[in-house]
């Protein structure tokens, strides 16, 4: 068989059609139950209108290896980190494009207790490619549960309910969020959360846009971090006067935040409150951090009398360092968040729980919160190019950097890319792990003047 190029650095990701289909799947499901030596692993999808079949299509496989599945049905990522670390497993697949356009899709995998696979992805590509796949005395049994109800159960532990609700002591109307789903797999989650708020008393009205699945996507693939797909939450927290907005992903690994004045909250500055708010609850606790943009996120925790603890970008190496570091969050900024109590996986459900006690606790706005870091360290977001090389342009930006485009000698740092620090501002330069891309992140102390200038500056040695 050809090469599976569906493959990615962390996960499987494809066109439908060429280069994901029931075939690849099955193969797929079949290479990582007999790689693993799986007695039983769990399954579960997004919306898409081709998740369900490639579900099925991958349990097939799993069960012709000999490994019974336990089928989750319609489910987030999140949800099977979670069954991961319930049940008797020795894996997990989700199937899933989350935020990719209409005609892809793929899997994410996970291992025993909600560990990351690492090398064994490779194994399984090269295992399907070949279909030399073991006989076996008796094949798999198919089992259909729901963990929903555990999951908002663990979901709702991570905040104070006691401390928070009610409201009405201290505010005149309820707390209101805008919710917005993106027509993909968040949407029956915030419901179970609703109701399990709701039945501790908490004063929380819910506004939800774009709430119910529908695999056609008509209001756009669920990506807030295209700017084209944040005007529906800006426009609707303005409209009904709410608190804070809310939206996910497709298969809402990751939430993203806007202000009680519409304003899109960049996750750097997510991650400095979440950290803050762990170490109010866990003094002295290490925190993890991504090496594209750093300094907001350092001087919270050490503010806050925590350690901060630099790990490469993405997410194998995140729970990788947190579970040597014993962390209790990681954050990148890109929005996934991590959490020791979590099997030190990522959530999109986690964080804005902890956001909302948060800004019920200090009675502040979202805005002052954030408003604060944003003034002190103000960056440039996330900056993507396409360049022939992305050694050669990396290259060309740290030789003028080295060689005397400053008047000061640059903190140089390689941990994932090109990290170059001066007194007054840093960047990072770091080719895609995912895509055919140079990625860059810029930020200041102070002075977002600089951003800018710096950002053009960087732009024109790109090249």
């Amino acid at each position: 068989m050809d090469e599976l190029t569906c493959f990615k650095a962390y996960d499987v990701r494809g066109k439908l059609g060429e280069e994901i289909n029931d075939d690849i799947a099955y193969r797929i499901g079949r290479a990582f139950a007999q790689q693993l030596n799986a007695r039983r692993i769990v399954i579960g999808g997004d919306v898409r209108l081709t998740s369900d079949a490639l579900k099925r299509a991958t349990a097939r496989g799993i069960m012709d290896a000999g490994a019974d599945v336990i089928d989750l049905g319609v489910s987030g990522t999140e949800e099977i980190y979670f069954a991961a670390m319930q049940l008797d497993v020795d894996g997990g697949i989700e199937i899933t494009a989350s935020h990719n356009p209409m005609d892809y899709n793929g899997m994410k995998f996970i291992g025993r207790d909600a560990t990351p696979i690492g090398d064994r992805l490779e194994a399984t590509k090269i295992l399907a490619q070949s279909g030399k796949f073991d006989d076996v005395a008796a094949r798999g049994a198919l089992d259909q549960i729901s963990l929903l109800d555990q999951y908002v159960d663990h979901l709702v532990s991570y905040i104070d309910t006691d401390r928070l609700f009610p409201l009405t002591g201290h505010r005149e109307t309820p707390l209101k969020l805008v919710v917005n789903a993106g027509n993909g797999a968040a949407g029956r989650v915030i419901d179970a959360i609703e109701a399990r708020l709701d039945q501790c008393g908490a004063d929380i009205e819910f506004v939800k846009i774009h709430h119910q699945p529908d695999g056609n996507f008509p209001n756009g693939i669920p990506n807030p971090l295209l700017p084209e797909n944040r005007h529906s939450t800006a426009q609707a927290v303005t409209k009904h006067r709410a608190d804070i907005g809310l939206a996910w992903d497709g298969d809402f690994d990751r939430c993203f935040f806007f202000d009680e004045e519409g304003n899109f909250i960049e996750g750097y500055y997510i991650v400095g409150l979440l950290a803050e708010a762990f170490l109010r609850k866990y003094p002295g606790e290490k925190i993890i951090y991504d090496p594209r943009l750093t300094w907001n996120t350092i001087n919270i925790v050490k503010q806050s009398d925590g350690i901060p603890v630099l790990s490469k970008t993405g997410h194998i190496f995140i729970k990788q360092r947190m579970r040597k570091e014993n962390a209790v969050y990681g954050g990148e900024m890109s929005a996934h968040h991590y959490f020791r109590d979590f099997g030190y996986c990522d959530s999109g459900m986690i964080p804005w729980l902890l956001i909302i006690e948060l800004v019920c606790n200090d009675k502040k706005p979202l805005s002052e919160m954030v408003g604060k870091q944003i003034a002190a360290f103000p960056c440039s977001g996330e900056l993507n190019y396409k360049v022939q090389s992305t050694e050669e342009a990396i290259s060309r930006v740290q030789n003028f950097y080295e060689k005397g485009g400053e008047n000061e000698n640059p903190v140089v740092e390689k941990v994932d890319g090109l990290s170059v620090a001066f007194r007054d501002w840093r960047f990072n330069l770091r080719a895609s792990n995912t895509e055919a891309l140079l990625r860059l992140n810029v930020e200041a102390r102070g002075n977002s003047a600089l951003v800018a200038q710096k950002v053009n500056e960087i732009e024109k040695l790109i090249g």
